[in-house]
């Protein structure tokens, strides 16, 4: 069982774990043991609140295909056990993430004493530049 929160937990029977061949360098173990991990979700088929499936499928992300599967591959340690638990926390993790209620942004302008001050900077920074350049024989 996958706890998410207090009240979400989505089962085993849910999660699809299968193990194959892992890429990269590794000698002949890699050619022998299959270490990393194959996680399937399928988000409309789940036992999630409906809240949950309508904020994951909203996700633009590329572990998630058009049928609304989440496809995690792990295959980072050496240890099939380690991937396998690294799937599963990195599925937690797009779940919470997919839930959390972003804070809506209060539009502000700068004050009028800070927008007096910018425009004497650059004045100032303007008179200074202007300074450098050629003398006049006047």
């Amino acid at each position: 069982m996958l706890q998410i929160s207090r009240n979400v937990i989505i089962s085993d029977s849910e999660i699809e774990i299968s193990a194959i061949r892992s890429q990269g360098a590794g000698g002949q173990n890699v050619n022998k043991v299959a270490t990393a991990i194959h996680l399937r979700f399928d988000i409309k088929a789940s036992s999630l609140p409906d809240f949950y499936k309508q904020q994951l499928l909203k996700l633009s992300d590329n572990r998630i295909t058009q049928d609304g599967i989440i496809i995690i591959k792990a295959q980072e340690y050496r240890s099939q056990l380690k991937n396998k638990e690294d799937a599963i926390s990195r599925l937690k993790q797009l779940i919470k993430s997919a839930v959390v209620v972003k804070k809506k942004r209060k539009p502000t302008k700068p004050s009028t004493s800070s927008q007096k001050r910018r425009v004497d900077a650059k004045k100032k920074r303007s008179q200074i530049k202007f300074n450098r350049g050629k003398v006049s024989d006047e």
